[in-house]
């Protein structure tokens, strides 16, 4: 059984769980499920990019909180452990950053936090913990509808590449 034939057979609970790993939105994923079955991936990813993007800004606060602050281990949500690993190896950068980097990420965090209402979402995999930060920074000038739409397209790019993670899982 190759990866797509696993990945429609699945019960519903079971699939439903598997999105969740790669969106915290519970709406997203539920409707990912319904709109199975998928056969490649270019149809998979351009599915979820029209469901997450038809979904209300309540929908991506959710899925906001399944991630871990920006060099935090641990998200506001529940995380599957799989969710956990594939958070901790896209943010693995931060491991090595300097402790006056670390410190001004957290005090960063808690300013965005406070401005917006929800964490700074950056598609961590491949960044610095300097460019991470140049991106907070810059990110805290904006108004919050501005900063809404951008946490979500960033949502959108973790979101695809935890799809290919997931089907890579799924090929076991």
């Amino acid at each position: 059984m190759n990866q797509w034939e696993r990945l429609n057979s699945l019960p519903s609970n079971r699939v439903e769980a598997e999105l969740l790993k790669c969106c915290g939105s519970t709406r997203w994923a539920r409707e990912m499920m319904a709109a199975r079955p998928f056969t490649e991936i270019d149809g998979l990813s351009a599915k979820a990019d029209a469901i997450w993007w038809s979904l209300s800004p309540q929908d991506w606060l959710e899925a906001f909180l399944a991630h871990p602050k920006i060099g935090e281990k641990k998200a506001a949500a529940t995380q599957s452990k799989q969710a956990q690993s594939w958070s901790a190896q896209e943010q693995s950068s931060v491991e090595g950053a300097l402790a006056s980097t670390l410190t001004v990420l957290a005090q960063g965090n808690r300013e965005y936090e406070q401005r917006f209402g929800f964490i700074f979402i950056v598609c961590a995999t491949g960044k610095t913990p300097e460019e991470m930060l140049a991106i907070l920074e810059n990110r805290l000038k904006n108004d919050a509808e501005t900063e809404l739409r951008i946490a979500a397209e960033e949502q959108a790019k973790i979101m695809r590449l935890r799809l290919g993670k997931l089907l890579e899982s799924l090929e076991s």
